[in-house]
């Protein structure tokens, strides 16, 4: 699964990948393993207390059936995202833009569990299936998504990255905050690739940039086009934050 990279308005570089299919699978038969046992274990102990019946009742449903039937909102909520399961398997809930999901987020997460919590089920598995972050329904509504915590990194930015980040810059080309994440990461890394072959792959580059965003470069050279659209990105991409 490909790595997504995002720069918030803290100036600080957040990298992550959606987890697998089948490591939320295994973070969810972990979870009910632990809810079955717990389960079990409190049955066990009504059985061998002498209580009344109204009070067994109302202990089953305060200390049993409610904190089952909050179990994930609870755990995601208190625990920064992770069940019990999550946690033993390193993933965790996010925002999309990698930033801590708010109660209502969680919430809305757990109230779309019955329909496609259980990613065995068809909808459940079609819906993580055809999107590129693995989300489910329950994610797509509360613009959540569940990430590698391992792959998570959050990078402090060095201002000296951003050009464009003096008192009296202005961008060049306004077109610039229509690229795609990836059509900035093609930029990128043909800026910095090695010397053999890198001046016609910049003026390819260029050329195409040109088309795409319907510019004309007022740069002396290609290369210098390219750095002024990767600065103008940048500027856009923070300012919208």
């Amino acid at each position: 699964m490909a790595e997504s990279t995002i720069i918030t308005g803290q100036f600080v570089r957040i990298s992550q990948t959606p987890a697998s299919i089948g490591e939320r699978l295994m973070a969810l038969i972990i979870d009910y393993f632990l809810i079955g046992l717990y389960i079990l274990s409190t049955i066990t102990l009504l059985s061998k207390l002498s209580l009344p019946s109204g009070f067994i009742l109302f202990f089953f449903l305060c200390v049993v059936y409610l904190p089952i039937l909050g179990y994930s909102f609870l755990c995601e909520m208190f625990n920064h995202g992770q069940s019990f399961g999550k946690k033993l398997i390193n993933i965790r809930v996010v925002k999309v833009d990698g930033s801590t999901p708010s109660i209502g987020s969680y919430l809305l997460r757990w109230l779309l569990f019955p329909i496609d919590g259980p990613i065995t089920s068809g909808l459940g598995l079609l819906v993580v299936l055809l999107n590129k972050n693995n989300q489910r329904l329950g994610d797509l509504a509360a613009g959540t998504m569940v990430i590698k915590e391992k792959n998570y990194r959050k990078i402090h930015v060095s201002l000296d990255e951003f050009d464009y980040l003096t008192q009296n810059y202005h961008p060049v080309y306004p077109q610039s905050a229509d690229l795609s994440l990836e059509q900035v990461n093609v930029i990128t890394r043909t800026l910095e690739s090695g010397e053999k072959d890198r001046a016609r792959r910049i003026t390819v580059l260029a050329q195409k940039v040109q088309e795409l965003l319907s510019v004309t470069p007022r740069e002396g050279n290609q290369e210098k086009f390219l750095q002024t659209i990767l600065r103008d990105y940048q500027y856009y991409a923070l300012e919208e934050i």
